[in-house]
């Protein structure tokens, strides 16, 4: 219960965050440590734990949508749990040390965000809920990072004639 709710007060810190970036440097920066403490701690570590106390991931996808996705993760997923969720691990862990890093590892940690959020659907449709309001966040936060990049960019350079 303890890790919905942390995901619930990061959720809304990365929303809140992300509507007004544009307007405020504090905003933004709430917003990208959210998401950084959301795919560490919140993410990464929850399925460390996991792992080391043997939680089962059975039944994970049985809300799919799809009965491809279903089955795949019952019988490729959770039997080999150790190697597809230390994959998770790793790929929340990078995303989540990636996205603290300003400029094209940012950039490219919102982008893996983007991606993960739009996979997750495919886990059930209830997740809509959660990846809408996430996506539009991720969103709203690379516009303002893209706009950091074209600020850093140096213009160009005369050449002496």
């Amino acid at each position: 219960m303890l890790v919905q709710v942390a995901w619930a007060v990061l959720g809304l810190m990365i929303v809140g965050g992300a509507l007004l970036a544009h307007r405020s440097r504090t905003a933004y920066r709430v917003a990208i440590g959210a998401l950084a403490l959301l795919f560490l701690p919140a993410g990464a570590l929850v399925h460390v734990w996991n792992l080391a106390t043997e939680v089962t991931y059975s039944g994970f996808a049985d809300a799919s949508w799809s009965s491809f996705v279903t089955d795949t993760w019952e019988s490729l997923v959770v039997p080999n749990d150790g190697i597809f969720i230390g994959l998770l691990i790793a790929f929340e862990a990078g995303v989540g040390v990636l996205v603290l890093i300003p400029g094209r590892p940012r950039r490219t940690a919102l982008i893996l965000i983007a991606a993960f959020h739009v996979a997750l659907v495919s886990f059930a449709w209830v997740f809509l809920v959660w990846v809408v309001p996430m996506l539009t966040a991720v969103v709203l936060l690379l516009r303002v990072q893209r706009q950091e990049l074209r600020i850093e960019a140096p213009g160009p350079v005369a050449l002496p004639a």
